[in-house]
């Protein structure tokens, strides 16, 4: 079960998340399918062991006092199928370097030293609106990537998409190979997401919204029953 975590400034964060969803409320745009997220690589570094803490707030391990190092981020939108209704139950799972650039993956973390009070995973299931949200950090660069977030959405045990985050307008992002993989700009820009300031937060908070269009098959709708 997803803890209920929120962000310290809640209205400004729904708000902005209204803002990113706000396209997908117009009748006129259901009449043909929604264009779905394109799927990217999930990359060597999906967790070999999970961490002890899986829930959706990346940056304190179960009632740990001292946060992850990084830009706080809130990261939310919602799960959608082609016709632009919420899909339920989807499981979303994220995935990502600490600060120091180092995933939870025993490949990386056994040769350089992480951040140990950075979960780097996180699970959110969707309710009847489709919306997820996650609280974690801005991604970082490392060696030979952009910054990026890894996403898988799975529902009834079935893998849907897996895909990747990346910042809007960062100057790496043309030099990734993955990135540079998309051959289709539209399919870029859906991938590309801003980082903006969250209104009269104190701490320098960030927001993010980033819905997600997967396709469904009859066996997919049976799991809501």
């Amino acid at each position: 079960m997803n803890k209920p975590v929120w962000p310290s400034s809640r209205r400004a964060f729904l708000s902005t998340l209204a803002l990113g969803s706000a396209a997908f409320m117009t009748p006129a745009l259901f009449a043909e399918e929604l264009a779905r997220t394109p799927r990217l690589t999930e990359g060597p570094f999906y967790p070999d062991q999970l961490p002890l803490d899986t829930d959706n707030d990346l940056l304190v391990i179960n009632d740990s006092i001292t946060p992850a190092v990084g830009e706080i981020t809130h990261l939310g939108g919602k799960v959608l199928d082609a016709s632009g209704s919420p899909i339920k139950n989807a499981v979303i799972e994220i995935w990502q370097v600490d600060n120091r650039g180092v995933y939870i993956h025993s490949a990386d973390s056994a040769r350089r030293q992480r951040d140990a009070n950075f979960q780097g995973f996180g699970r959110f299931t969707t309710g009847s609106t489709g919306e997820y949200y996650f609280r974690t950090i801005k991604p970082v660069p490392y060696t030979g990537r952009t910054p990026h977030i890894h996403v898988k959405v799975k529902k009834g045990g079935r893998e849907l998409l897996t895909t990747q985050i990346f910042i809007n307008g960062h100057p790496q992002n043309n030099r990734d190979g993955v990135f540079r993989g998309i051959r289709d700009p539209l399919d870029r820009q859906r991938v590309l997401v801003d980082f903006r300031p969250v209104k009269d937060s104190k701490i320098g908070e960030l927001s993010a919204s980033f819905d997600i269009v997967v396709g469904l098959t009859p066996a997919h709708l049976d799991d809501d029953r």
